[in-house]
């Protein structure tokens, strides 16, 4: 083997390991029920307070766990549900992004990367992302997981993978099989 393939071949065991270390990470399963929490939140620069049981009311909820603003992942990640935003309406669904960072940060976060589109909550004590066993292995981070929780409560699909693009199509092909069901 050259040295490029052997390179190439470890690489690529890296990356495996490091997908199955994700994936065994401890997430929330679907059919459990989503914690409630009430957290600041950012939409167009604005500050407000959210509260996941009152939004639920209204339809369901695409809660996505992002690691850090302003961060090259997170950004691909709030353009993509940004584009995607008129679609999780049609549906009659909100989605909301929690990080650990401070609403100060989110504000700007929520105008410029989130285009006014959707709400980003402030969680710094990290308490929903404990909730939602949503951290980072061995970082006081949130981890890259998102949940479809529909209006009972239930969570009723999980997507927990560091590539940021997937997030949204899975959580929109969620919502149209759970409308489907129903």
């Amino acid at each position: 083997m050259s040295y490029w393939q052997t390179k190439k071949a470890k690489l690529a065991a890296i990356v495996a390991l490091l997908a199955t270390a994700v994936t065994a990470n401890a997430a929330l399963e679907s059919g459990t029920q989503a914690p409630m929490f009430q957290l600041t939140g950012a939409l167009a620069g604005e500050a407000f307070d959210f509260n996941l049981q009152q939004q639920l009311k209204q339809g369901p909820v695409v809660v996505y766990f992002y690691p850090k603003a302003f961060t090259a992942g997170c950004t691909i990640e709030a353009h993509e549900f940004a584009e995607a935003s008129d679609d999780f309406t049609q549906l009659g669904a909100r989605v909301v992004g929690v990080s650990t960072d401070e609403i100060d940060t989110l504000k700007e976060f929520s105008v410029s990367d989130c285009r006014d589109k959707f709400a980003v909550l402030a969680d710094p004590s990290a308490k929903v992302v404990e909730q939602y066993d949503a951290f980072l292995p061995n970082r006081k981070l949130a981890d890259r997981i998102s949940y479809v929780v529909v209006p009972s409560g239930e969570i009723i699909y999980v997507h927990h993978t560091m590539e940021p693009k997937s997030h949204i199509a899975e959580s929109l092909r969620a919502i149209k099989q759970w409308q489907a069901d129903q």
